[in-house]
């Protein structure tokens, strides 16, 4: 009976351990989302900088990114020089910036570069919400129907677009 007593903690312990281990080969950045393979819930934002803001039927057409920002968030500053060369290769991107003061939201995109064909402001963040944000910065891989077919959780790097976004775009574009 002692010997179990000694034996209970140290499987519990091998087991903490092990649940440890299975958490740290998590990729967080893969979240899935409840929306992939359904529309984008609907929303009209008003705008960033002077040009229109952006409405949930601005997706639709040809697949697109809807990149979600913030002036305040480091992180999409790490991303925001590849969003500026994919706009330089032609790659259609909408930009959100979540829970954000519009002014604020501008002059982030005047002092860095601006990789937005439009841009809303989503001050409440209710919008985001809407879209199961849970932080700055997220990227949405939208279809030419307006649907959710991708997420990812965190900046955009280089292999995330060779690999993943770059081909999935290519798939959606050759859909007819």
């Amino acid at each position: 009976m002692k010997r179990l007593l000694f034996l209970l903690p140290v499987a519990a312990f091998v087991a903490l351990v092990a649940a440890f281990v299975m958490g740290l080969r998590h990729d967080p950045s893969h979240i899935t989302s409840t929306l992939i393979n359904k529309p984008l819930p609907q929303f009209v934002l008003p705008a960033v900088r002077e040009n229109q803001g952006l409405a949930s039927t601005d997706f639709r057409g040809e697949p697109m990114l809807l990149n979600v920002f913030a002036s305040w968030c480091v992180a999409c500053r790490l991303e925001h020089s590849l969003l500026l060369q994919l706009k330089g290769q032609g790659v259609t991107i909408q930009g959100l910036d979540w829970k954000d003061e519009a002014a604020d939201g501008a002059r982030y995109l005047a002092d860095n570069g601006d990789p937005y064909i439009k841009a809303g402001n989503d001050k409440s963040g209710r919008t985001g919400i809407d879209l199961g944000v849970a932080g700055v910065p997220e990227t949405f891989v939208i279809d030419r129907m307006g649907r959710v077919r991708y997420k990812i959780v965190g900046p955009i790097e280089a292999r995330d677009w060779d690999n993943t976004i770059k081909p999935l775009l290519q798939h959606l574009r050759s859909e007819t």
